[in-house]
């Protein structure tokens, strides 16, 4: 019986997980990822965690990897990542495989991967091209076109969070500055020192992204004017996309999305009022994702037996 490994590595915590042919999971683990170990530390804590799913012997028929980007999808390797300070050029499908009894090894980045889950299992079935998006910490998306990850010329496609954006200051900003959980923390701190309102954000211990959702969620005025202004720059980047791809869907997910239409009240908002023209705005356009935090787990097993399969 065939059977995937697959690794989803973050520069926070990394999972690993069995999956069988038709894609059901068999098993799973996750562990602190503590990059700033280095990489040869890091990629024997990864190879130590996918063999603690694997039966004794057994190699998988393919490994799939997330990472994050940039990466040279060919060679295997890390090139470098913001979330991974120091590392540069590490290659970590090869280093996985020859843990495996040489089993292919394949990486992606894992917005790509998340986009793959998502269209095949999750909430963008039957929608080509669809877009996929992880507003957490920062802002990170995925394309499928024509049934295919869509990664550009140099393999790097596409990179939402880096949109550039004009502030009424006419200073510019990338879009993750401005409607991310780490942006929903800076909001709360200018909102914070601007206004005498009372918030239970000022008894806070750490003023980020969660703490303003949980501040919002409970009704706190100042969290909700946060939340508002993050989604509205949240439509506004989403109007881009929607010009730019004209998709059949996009599934948002990530911790931010968790704020529902606290987030996308002022985003809908924000492409009614800039949207060029209701031909991009097809019925059910706007998704929540399905697959939870293992939605890039489940990308890289179905990109192991594709890529596999070819």
């Amino acid at each position: 019986m065939s059977c995937y490994l697959a690794i989803d590595f973050g520069g926070t915590r990394s999972r690993a997980a069995l999956f069988d042919d038709d894609m059901r999971l068999i098993r799973r683990a996750e562990t602190l990822s503590r990059v700033s170990d280095g990489p040869d530390a890091v990629l024997n804590r990864l190879v130590k965690l996918g063999k603690s799913l694997s039966n004794a012997g057994v190699a998988p028929s393919a490994i799939g990897i997330a990472a994050p980007a940039p990466l040279d999808t060919k060679a295997g390797v890390i090139i470098k990542a913001e979330t991974l300070p120091g590392w540069s050029q590490v290659p970590i499908a090869g280093a996985l495989s020859d843990a495996f009894a040489g089993a292919p090894a394949y990486v992606e980045n894992d917005a790509n991967l998340g986009a793959l889950a998502e269209y095949h299992l999750g909430a963008g079935q039957g929608a080509d091209p669809m877009i996929y998006l992880t507003i957490s910490t920062g802002i990170g998306g995925g394309a499928i076109i024509g049934g295919e990850i869509f990664t550009g010329a140099g393999g790097h496609a596409i990179e939402p969070g880096h949109m550039r954006l004009t502030l009424p200051d006419g200073s510019i900003r990338r879009w993750e500055e401005l409607a991310s959980g780490t942006a929903l923390g800076k909001l709360a701190w200018r909102q914070l020192a601007a206004s005498p309102l009372p918030s239970p954000l000022r008894n806070a211990q750490s003023i980020d992204g969660r703490a303003v959702g949980e501040a919002a969620l409970a009704g706190d005025f100042l969290a909700l004017e946060c939340v508002r202004e993050a989604g509205t720059w949240l439509g506004l980047g989403l109007v881009n996309l929607l010009h730019l791809f004209n998709p059949a869907a996009i599934v948002l997910g990530g911790s931010v999305m968790k704020l529902g239409n606290l987030m996308l009240d002022p985003a809908r908002l924000a492409i009614e009022e800039h949207i060029l023209y209701e031909g991009f705005l097809p019925h059910n356009v706007l998704r929540s994702a399905k697959l939870g935090e293992d939605v890039c787990l489940v990308g890289a097993a179905l990109h192991a037996r594709q890529s596999r399969a070819l």
